[in-house]
């Protein structure tokens, strides 16, 4: 009778093995009796869990059976509930019945299910039965977590606004930033003149602060007095040559703009700023308005605010259009000046040379090489008009929303070199200021470009909108929401780790202010990179949250879930998303849809898309906290995402 047994189990052994499947025998608890000479299948009990620690744990099973055995270990997975010889595995090497071996690098709290395996042939493997275990919490991180103090400082800062509560700005008033990150170990931040109820008018021009932490910033002041020097008599030189008159604007009517300052060296930082002349190049009759000039200052220590000092004239606007200067002002399509000379960004490429791009609206964004030793153009600047062929040395074009029509709305752009990646991207300032705003970025293996956006778009030589969106105005469920988010700066901390930062407006009439669309708060925020080398830009900003590893536990669960796809002027506002436990979402746009997350790498996959996590501050929360937030991209369409608590 057992021999009858053992012939309908050894048939129906042979069958599931073939078909690679897990064979356990009869199991140590119930041993089967087999006849002499005859081959016994493998057996291996279910693994023994001990020393379980937030990132290791010690595994050990029996095997029996005399079958000649080529491989035997544990395979493990914390998503796949059946683990295979595919998944992670531990060898076991030792001679023997005993099979342990301890698993290490594990992620905290996180549930890994496991079973003892032996391969026999390449196509039969004989696997124990699962088991699962959760590994501990790392008590020193989570005790980082639990201690977190999210800041605090007020978004509507109208009570501060004042010149007189400057010090406690923090990051209120911010626009236009520019930040450097100095020897002293603290960032350096500048901006435009611009400011609630126009407070910064008390205080000089370019205004500074600084921060060690990115969060609590320090008010400096102005960096420069008064209009420099050398202003008027250029405007004037310049009219001169044109054949008008001269003139003598007041000084409190020029525009400060868009400073983008850099370190050149240990001891040498540059600055290269923006004044907007006022009026028309003929006061008298219907022209266009007066040129721009870009500057530049320089500074051994920018912990001395007053230590600036103006190096002059680096370069004016041009146009293509000879003397033709009696263009109606409203006709932007077909404006006077083919480059304009505001909004700076200066880079130095790994090569060692200096370029600056610059410009807004008009006919694009052109780049000039800078004398390295001097920080002003390398070519001689001829009189700022002629034709294209005159103009050439106040640079090419290296990109345009729209190829030949100067209505651009386009502006602010920040060039900046990720070594990790090879390539130069340019940040660019979409639409206009108050609501609109949005950034979009391209990218080249070029200083001087051509620069091609994530959808092939080459906007050097045909033009085109760029792509992909790094913000667009938003709000989720609580709060108000922000919009006007763009002229930005991106900046790394010399470690791999990059930040962008910008101004954001309140929405208009929030409180019943009708002035709240004016409430400019500076925005820094994290960046991640994907795997093909685009930039990702937080959803929310940054709170300087331990950056302790996310497990797949915690993403589970509701979701405020914001497609940033284009819609000019509108807040695009979030929806309720649910990741379920059994890998579905059930809730949602993406309902019906699978995820996975890939715990290595920090990315989660949802509907196919690749959403890269990351534990941020949430500042709409009351008191505000730390969540987990994601960000993903495709061709045209950017998404944000924070956990619901």
């Amino acid at each position: 009778m057992k021999q009858y047994k053992y012939l309908i189990f050894s048939v129906f052994t042979l069958m599931v093995c073939s078909m690679n499947v897990a064979c356990s025998g009869g199991g140590e608890d119930d041993p089967t009796e087999e006849p002499n000479n005859q081959v016994i299948p493998i057996t291996l009990t279910t693994p023994t869990i001990t020393e379980v620690t937030h990132q290791s744990a010690v595994l050990t099973s029996k095997m029996s059976g005399n079958m000649q055995v080529l491989k035997k270990g544990f395979c493990y997975s914390s998503t796949n509930k059946g683990p295979m010889i595919n998944d992670f595995t531990a060898e076991v090497t030792t001679a023997g019945n005993d099979l342990q071996t301890s698993l290490t690098d594990l992620k905290a709290g996180t549930t890994y299910y496991v079973r003892a395996y032996a391969t026999v042939s390449e196509t039969n493997t004989y696997y124990s039965t699962v088991t699962s275990f959760v590994t501990g919490t790392n008590t020193s991180e989570n005790k980082d977590l639990a201690s977190y103090v999210a800041p605090t400082y007020a978004d509507d800062y109208t009570s501060i606004a004042d010149w007189s509560k400057r010090s406690q700005w923090n990051l209120a008033n911010v626009h236009d930033p520019t930040v450097v990150l100095a020897d002293d170990g603290y960032y350096y931040m500048y901006q435009t003149d611009a400011s609630y109820g126009n407070a910064h008018e008390k205080g000089g021009h370019f205004h500074g602060r600084r921060s060690k932490d990115l969060v609590n910033w320090e008010y400096l002041g102005g960096t420069m007095k008064s209009l420099p020097d050398w202003v008027i008599p250029k405007l004037n030189e310049i009219r001169k040559a044109m054949g008008l008159p001269e003139v003598n604007p007041n000084k409190n009517s020029f525009g400060y703009w868009a400073p983008c300052v850099r370190k050149v060296k240990t001891g040498l930082y540059r600055m290269y700023y923006s004044i907007v002349c006022p009026g028309y190049i003929d006061n008298n009759k219907t022209s266009w308005s007066e040129r721009a000039f870009i500057g530049m200052m320089e500074n051994s220590d920018p912990a001395n605010n007053d230590g600036w000092v103006d190096k002059g004239y680096v370069i004016t606007n041009a146009s293509d259009k000879q003397l033709n200067f009696y263009v109606k002002p409203d006709n932007w399509g077909n404006c006077y000046f083919k480059w304009n000379a505001i909004d700076p960004s200066y880079i130095i490429t790994p090569e060692g040379k200096h370029w600056l791009i610059y410009g807004s609206w008009h006919s694009g964004f052109p780049a000039i090489e800078l004398n390295a030793e001097t920080g002003k153009p390398m070519m001689d600047l001829p009189n700022p008009w002629g034709n294209n062929n005159d103009i050439a040395p106040y640079g090419k074009l290296v990109a345009t929303r729209k190829m030949g029509d100067r209505w651009q709305a386009s502006e602010g752009p920040e060039v900046v070199y990720n070594p990790a990646t090879g390539y130069y991207y340019l940040f660019v300032a979409y639409d206009a200021l108050d609501v609109p705003y949005n950034t979009r970025v391209v990218r080249s293996k070029n200083v001087d470009g051509p620069y091609v956006g994530i959808d092939g778009t080459d906007v050097t030589n045909t033009g085109g909108d760029m792509y992909p969106i790094v913000t667009h105005p938003y709000k989720f469920s609580k709060g108000y929401g922000w919009v006007g988010i763009s002229h930005c700066c991106v900046f790394d901390d010399g470690k791999g780790n990059w930040y962008y930062a910008s101004q954001a407006r309140f929405p208009a009439n929030v409180g019943g202010n009708p002035y709240s669309n004016a409430i400019m708060m500076g925005h820094v925020r994290s960046i991640r990179w994907t795997e093909d080398g685009w930039p990702l830009v937080m959803p929310e900003r940054y709170g300087a949250v331990p950056q302790i590893a996310i497990t797949e536990e915690e993403l589970v669960g509701n979701w405020e879930h914001i497609d940033l796809g284009y819609s000019y002027g509108n807040q695009k506002t979030s929806s309720v998303m649910t990741l379920g436990a059994d890998h579905k979402i059930t809730a949602g746009t993406w309902k019906g849809s699978s995820w996975s997350f890939d715990a290595s790498k920090q990315i989660l996959t949802a509907n196919g898309v690749q959403l890269y996590v990351q534990r941020e501050t949430d500042w709409e929360a009351n008191p505000r906290k730390h969540t987990i937030v994601y960000v993903g991209l495709n061709k045209q369409k950017t998404y944000w995402g924070k956990k619901s608590n």
